[in-house]
């Protein structure tokens, strides 16, 4: 079985090529296939490889202060997932063009995935106010799947998101706001951007949809998660979802 990996971390990276150079290396010498992202405000992963050299990549990773406590999202399959190894060094790990957005100095507050399930289960978070389960990805990726009643985006790309989100801002008042994605990155970078757009009920899923399944089994969403490799999407259970399940996630899914 291929391990595959996920992970990311904002964080000051003052020389991102040779963190980039360094990762590399490392990667190499396990075999490890994917693409590594580096960029000032931090690092973004998704590599590939037999379970060992997975471990022994983590293990030189964690040895970095700056990346010890990062969280990582694991799940197999049969074959690998990835035709080769790409290490960049970005602007950004993952692109919003709104430069202040930073999240490496100041966190949005989170929600865990299973305090997420007990609200959707009663209704409302704890201090009853409605939820607004807010999908961050673009309208590909949310027709594999998405959490039930989520208010989805007609968006092609992140960067179009500011502009959605400020045409439906009426939608979150007076609601306490959960901003998902894949992993975490992008609803990282954009609860924290609807902060300081001044919509302080915004709340970021801790670990994504990915760590939501891993702690829950998927209560309350419906579908698959798609994610940026050859195993086109996951199923709740994080194993990889036939042909057949995949065009059934993909028919009557609407983008609102």
């Amino acid at each position: 079985m291929i391990q595959s990996i996920a992970a990311y971390r904002f964080t000051r990276v003052a020389d991102p090529h040779a963190l980039a150079a360094q990762l590399r290396t490392w990667a190499e010498t396990g075999a490890l296939r994917g693409t590594v992202l580096v960029a000032e405000e931090g690092l973004n992963l998704f590599l590939a490889g037999e379970t060992s050299a997975i471990d022994e990549f983590l293990a030189n990773l964690r040895s970095d202060t700056r990346f010890a406590s990062m969280d990582v999202k694991a799940s197999f399959s049969a074959g690998m997932p990835f035709s080769r190894l790409k290490v960049r060094v970005k602007p950004e790990i993952i692109s919003f063009r709104l430069g202040h957005a930073f999240p490496g100095t100041q966190r949005a507050p989170t929600v865990s995935p299973t305090e997420l399930s007990r609200w959707l289960e009663q209704g409302t978070d704890d201090r009853g106010r409605p939820l607004v389960l807010l999908d961050t990805r673009n309208r590909e990726e949310v027709a594999y799947g998405t959490f039930t009643d989520a208010l989805t985006l007609p968006i092609d790309n992140f960067t179009e998101l500011p502009d959605a989100v400020l045409a439906r801002r009426e939608a979150f008042a007076d609601a306490t706001v959960v901003s998902f994605c894949t992993g975490g990155i992008r609803c990282e970078k954009a609860a924290l951007w609807m902060h300081e757009q001044g919509m302080d009920n915004v709340l970021q899923l801790d670990g994504g949809i990915l760590g939501y399944f891993e702690a829950t089994g998927g209560k309350g969403y419906t579908g698959g998660c798609f994610v940026f490799d050859d195993r086109i999407a996951l199923d709740s259970t994080l194993a990889p979802i036939s042909r057949s399940e995949e065009a059934e996630s993909a028919i009557g899914m609407v983008v609102r």
